[in-house]
């Protein structure tokens, strides 16, 4: 494998840095990930809420699906999914999914600058199965509904704004989605198991009311070059988007994704794998793949969303597997950060840092119950890397 470079980003401060500023600085090594002893050491044992962490890291429950978050009259809803944070004065937003259906949509926490919860509340309804999504530049949440010829919908954090169906950005079984203000371009998983990876131009950056789909073309190899090329009918109808184009490469259940200086990964749960696409060479190939893993059986499994921290690791969750979210550093090791016990029935959703890189959020989708009413929203604060 040839090595590559994995440039470290700031995300803490404005989403321009969180989506890839100026901050990041260059490392290369070799791919795809192996196991190792990750920067934060051992996992110790299961806290009051039964999460392993390693040490000085402490955590707590932000609120749990059928109940009223804390300090607020506001009902949290099921089958809590897809999340990113917001800066807010000196506090923050946290933005969740809920993934059911019909019904759908999403929600948002509000937290002081102590990390106090001040607010609860509703920022998108009517839609179906919101699983993940992304966030833009220009602070609005980007929520994907994972069912076939679905949509992507754009919502405001703060629940001000009506949110907008963004039918440009196509119609297919949507996943997640990533940013990337240099090339102005908006990055698109599907899941489905001869799913595609695309990219959204806007007409104007800042507007996805109209702007032009594409998908990646790939040989059939797990690295290579790739080119673009437009989708001639987002609309998916008579013909899904996934295949219009001759020659677009094939992904198995794409996930997660998440973008940083002229990078982007994205999950693909079929074969539990990690890819990296460097979009400044035109050039993809893999991060991680758990059955490349060597001496043993892979700690990463069942991947699902991902994101990323100020020191360039990668923190990507499991659907499954051990119930952890697992850390892939600059060095390629990979190994878990947390663990959640007592929840097999379940999978992690949503992980997302604060704007000042303290704290991590996500969720438990099913909780102990193994219903989506079971849903439990954590937060994970402690000595992340810088």
């Amino acid at each position: 494998m040839e090595r590559r470079s994995f440039l470290r980003g700031a995300v803490i401060g404005t989403s321009t840095a969180a989506l890839g500023g100026t901050l990041w600085r260059g490392a290369a090594y070799a791919a795809p990930a192996q196991p190792g002893t990750g920067p934060y050491g051992a996992l110790g044992a299961a806290d009051a809420n039964g999460i392993l962490l390693p040490s000085g890291f402490t955590s707590r429950v932000i609120a749990r699906s059928g109940q009223t978050v804390s300090g607020t009259s506001y009902t949290w809803h099921n089958a809590p999914d897809g999340g990113a944070c917001y800066a807010d004065g000196s506090g923050w937003i946290y933005v969740s999914n809920s993934e059911i259906n019909p019904s759908g949509g999403a929600s948002a926490v509000k937290f002081s600058s102590t990390g106090a919860i001040t607010g609860a509340y509703r920022i998108l309804s009517g839609t179906r199965q919101n699983c993940a999504g992304g966030k833009t530049p220009w602070n609005t949440w980007l929520s994907c509904e994972e069912v076939s010829l679905g949509y992507v919908y754009e919502s405001d954090p703060w629940g001000v704004n009506a949110a907008v169906r963004r039918d440009a950005m196509g119609k297919f079984k949507h996943e997640a989605a990533a940013a990337d203000p240099v090339r102005r371009a908006i990055y698109l998983t599907e899941d489905e198991t001869n799913g595609c990876f695309y990219r959204f131009l806007p007409t104007t950056w800042g507007d996805l009311s109209s702007g032009t789909l594409q998908v990646f073309k790939a040989g059939t190899g797990t690295s290579g070059s790739f080119t673009w090329q437009n989708v001639p009918d987002p609309d998916g109808s008579p013909t899904v988007t996934r295949d219009q184009v001759s020659g677009a490469k094939r992904f198995n259940g794409g996930e997660g994704c998440y973008y940083a200086d002229d990078k982007v990964w994205f999950t693909t749960k079929g074969d539990n794998r990690v890819w990296q696409v460097n979009l400044a060479n035109s050039t993809y190939e893999l991060a991680y793949d758990d059955s490349l893993v060597s001496g043993g059986g892979a700690p990463l499994t069942g991947v699902d969303n991902v994101t990323g921290s100020s020191s360039g690791d990668l923190f990507v969750a499991e659907d499954g597997g051990s119930m952890e979210i697992c850390v892939i550093t600059p060095d390629d090791v990979v190994a878990p950060f947390l663990r959640i016990n007592g929840q097999s029935g379940s999978e992690i959703t949503g992980p997302a840092f604060s704007p000042d890189g303290t704290r991590l959020y996500f969720s438990s989708q099913r909780g102990t119950s193994g219903s989506s009413s079971g849903g439990i929203t954590y937060e994970v604060k402690g000595p992340f890397r810088t």
